[in-house]
């Protein structure tokens, strides 16, 4: 359309209706192959019907029997042939109403497991009212014709921003707070990762290291095996509700409240998988953002020791050894995201530092 910015396709919502509708799509995501669905997430028309009628609600349906329309559509995320995030920002031009919901596609077909996961936990203490201020969004249910799942979007902010500030500390505790909330109330998962998962990924991530880069092949063996002693060392402890996926992108924060999203990963898992992950992320943000790896260590501490004295301190060497398993799967990380690879030597050093203090 003339004059628009070359990102943005306006399409008109309906026929007889002037006002065209925003659809962002930077990268032409709507082309990706694998998942033709995309051309009806992405058609406001097509989804204003969808949204007031073919919901499956689970609990209220904010969307039956009013006005509600798709008044923008963004993609916010997008793994060519897996999945994708799109926003949809709805008004009600009868009420002058306004909110936003993010539909999950998966390629492979609708993940009804992260949608079950989500709302139980929204209807089991984790609600947008709960008294410990500690929430997922709302699930607001299923279009399976799409393989699209959808939850209301919440108005908050990445966690790390808060981090920075001198609250930090103190939001670090609220977050060990979240987190074994989480190990306490969430609900049973079929999905079990243990420390065997968890060295076979990183032997497949360390070993495509090595491909990459020869010369460091000797190196990177040799923390592979002091890796494996760290996890083959910790005695069996039984698993509980885990995020796995935890670290400071996927936990949001507005004011009091905490917000867990990006469940997909949702398993049994080590009480020291969560905190350690979400260490061993703040570590490698520090030495990316920073230049150093314990410019945050005030905020590191601060959520270790909180959760230790949750836990009694009896999952603090668990802890330890996951935040070290996850910050050399961070080694492999930083090889294939452009912009990181001047961090990868660092890591290594990081790592072989803290598992000679470990083995001491």
């Amino acid at each position: 359309m003339p004059g628009m910015k070359p990102e943005h396709r306006a399409v008109p919502i309906g026929r007889g209706t002037s006002a065209p509708v925003p659809v962002h799509d930077p990268e032409s995501r709507i082309a990706d192959s694998k998942m033709p669905m995309l051309v009806q997430a992405l058609d406001p028309a097509y989804m204003t019907r969808a949204l007031r009628e073919q919901v499956e609600a689970s609990g209220r349906n904010p969307f039956a029997g009013t006005a509600w329309q798709v008044a923008a559509i963004y993609v916010r995320r997008h793994k060519p042939g897996r999945r994708c995030l799109i926003e949809y920002e709805l008004t009600d031009p009868e009420k002058g109403g306004r909110f936003s919901v993010l539909g999950k596609i998966r390629a492979r077909g609708l993940d009804r497991r992260s949608h079950a996961v989500q709302r139980h936990l929204w209807e089991n203490g984790f609600d947008g009212s709960c008294a410990d201020g500690v929430s997922v969004p709302e699930p607001l249910g299923l279009l399976p014709h799409l393989s699209m799942w959808l939850q209301k979007k919440v108005p908050a902010r990445p966690v790390i921003e808060g981090l920075h500030g001198e609250n930090g500390p103190a939001l670090a505790g609220r977050i060990a707070g979240a987190l074994h909330k989480l190990h306490r109330l969430g609900p049973l998962s079929e999905r079990v990762h243990g420390v065997e998962d968890e060295l076979r990924i990183l032997e497949t991530q360390l070993t495509a290291v090595t491909w990459l880069h020869p010369a460091w092949k000797n190196r990177i063996d040799e923390l592979l095996a002091a890796c494996t002693r760290l996890g083959r060392s910790l005695p069996y402890c039984p698993p509980c509700p885990s995020q796995r996926d935890c670290y400071h992108d996927n936990i949001l924060f507005d004011g009091d409240r905490l917000f867990l999203v990006d469940l997909d990963l949702y398993c049994q898992g080590d009480p020291g998988l969560d905190p350690g992950n979400c260490l061993a992320h703040l570590i490698d943000y520090g030495l990316r953002s920073q230049g150093e790896p314990d410019r945050l260590s005030g905020i590191e501490q601060a959520l270790a020791a909180r959760f230790g004295a949750l836990t009694g301190h009896v999952h603090d060497q668990r802890v330890a050894v996951y935040t070290t398993l996850s910050l050399a799967r961070l080694i492999a990380v930083s090889t294939r995201i452009h912009g990181r690879e001047q961090w990868t030597g660092r890591l290594m050093d990081l790592c072989e530092l803290r598992i000679k203090e470990l083995h001491s």
